[in-house]
């Protein structure tokens, strides 16, 4: 299911009416931290087993 232009407009506005201006931007502003705080994590996640695959082949 495609969402079309009234549809985000709509949702947009009920958002608005049932939240508030500043209530929405707090919620925007901590969903864009965590969504960089969880980018951050998988990259140094990925790093750590870069760097245990790393150690691993060297101890063989």
């Amino acid at each position: 299911m495609r969402l079309g232009t009234t549809e985000i407009i709509l949702i947009i506005v009920l958002a608005l009416v049932l939240f508030g201006g500043g209530k929405l931007a707090g919620v925007g502003k901590a969903l864009g931290k965590s969504i960089k705080d969880f980018k951050n994590e998988v990259k140094e996640d990925d790093k750590d087993q870069a760097a245990e695959k790393k150690d691993t082949e060297d101890k063989a």
